[in-house]
């Protein structure tokens, strides 16, 4: 028996925010000093760095669970599945459904019981609840339910990605820039098959150091209410602790699976930032002793999307499963790398058979 992917789907929101939407925004340091040099000059630093050229936000009536079920349905019609068939749901998130204008946190009742209620579902046996894990948290989802399918407690599972991060930002903090809205989903089947499938995954937390690299902290801006919270992080530090951990997970994956890196199609990572994701690539085939990263082997939506969290990863898949992505596509057998990194700590890695 073997996890298979039997369809995806993803929504991306319509509203654009350019870089240059930042240009009337006061900026200051997390010592609530401002920043003086011109936001044009911080913006165009911005997107050499990250090549972050705009994002996507979700309307003000659209929550997470509302993304997440309009992903959840395309993956499911993609599949042909019945969704009364379906024995999990698994959401992956981080702030729940955070209503436009405030910051405030809503996961009661639980973002998947909430999509599960939308899809009509009756069957009390599908399992819905949601998961905390960061960024990875959609690529854990999977590796969950393929737990549980091994386990031989599931055989059909829906893991959503979703996220409105652009409701938890601190817009006098650069960083706002980074993060955006959307949702991706796929449905997972346990078949028996010799031709495609999870072969292998891995996944670390490392908490001693690196627990509150992101947090929820006050504002940037010195007349602030004290009292709110917004997302926050050590750039720095996240940077460097991906740098160095997440290539080491993708090997431990693809070694697990017995494959070699020349049989590599495609990886697709987390899109944090271009700069980072290139790095992480050059390292995962230099320790294999490859100097050159094989032409179109990660697709990268970052520059458009920004960094939509767990949605990344799904969102990007649909993509180029579905040939939306110029120049990147897949075919049946062909060998793909999932791999992810954050909340400051936590990374994971899937290695799979198309």
């Amino acid at each position: 028996m073997k996890t298979i992917i039997s369809g995806t789907g993803s929504i991306v929101p319509s509203t654009v925010a350019k870089n240059s939407d930042f240009h009337h925004f006061r900026f200051f340091t997390e010592n609530q000093e401002q920043i003086e040099n011109p936001s044009s000059e911080i913006t165009a630093k911005f997107q050499e760095i990250t090549g972050i050229k705009e994002r996507r936000y979700a309307d003000g009536n659209k929550t997470a669970s509302d993304l997440g079920y309009a992903a959840a349905k395309l993956a499911i019609e993609d599949s042909g599945i019945n969704p009364e068939d379906l024995d999990l749901i698994i959401f992956a998130h981080n702030f729940g459904d955070v209503q436009n204008h405030t910051i405030q946190t809503d996961i009661l009742p639980s973002l998947a019981s909430r999509v599960k209620h939308k899809l009509k579902i009756k069957n009390p046996n599908c399992i819905a609840f949601d998961t905390l894990f960061g960024c990875p948290g959609w690529i854990q989802g999977v590796i969950q339910a393929h737990t549980y399918f091994k386990a031989g407690e599931a055989q059909k599972a829906l893991i959503i990605g979703g996220e409105t991060l652009s409701r938890v930002l601190d817009t006098h903090d650069r960083d706002s820039m980074i993060f955006s809205d959307g949702a991706g989903a796929c449905i997972l089947e346990s078949l028996k098959t010799d031709e495609s499938g999870v072969l292998s995954t891995a996944t670390m937390s490392h908490t001693y150091d690196e627990a509150y690299y992101l947090y929820l902290g006050k504002s940037n801006f010195p007349e602030s209410d004290p009292r709110i919270r917004y997302i926050k992080m050590h750039g720095r530090k996240v940077y460097e602790y991906a740098l160095k951990n997440v290539p080491n997970a993708m090997k431990m994956c693809l070694d697990k699976a017995g494959a070699e890196i020349k049989d590599v199609k495609k990886v697709f990572i987390h899109q944090a930032n271009e700069k980072l994701d290139l790095g992480v690539i050059k390292r995962f085939y230099r320790l294999y002793g490859i100097k050159e990263v094989p032409k179109n082997i990660m697709p990268m939506s970052v520059h458009k999307y920004g960094n939509s969290s767990v949605a990344t990863v799904p969102t990007l898949f649909d993509e180029v499963r579905k040939g939306r992505l110029e120049n990147h596509n897949i075919q049946k057998g062909d060998l793909v790398v999932f791999a992810s990194v954050g909340a400051g700590m936590n990374i994971n890695a899937i290695c799979y058979r198309v």
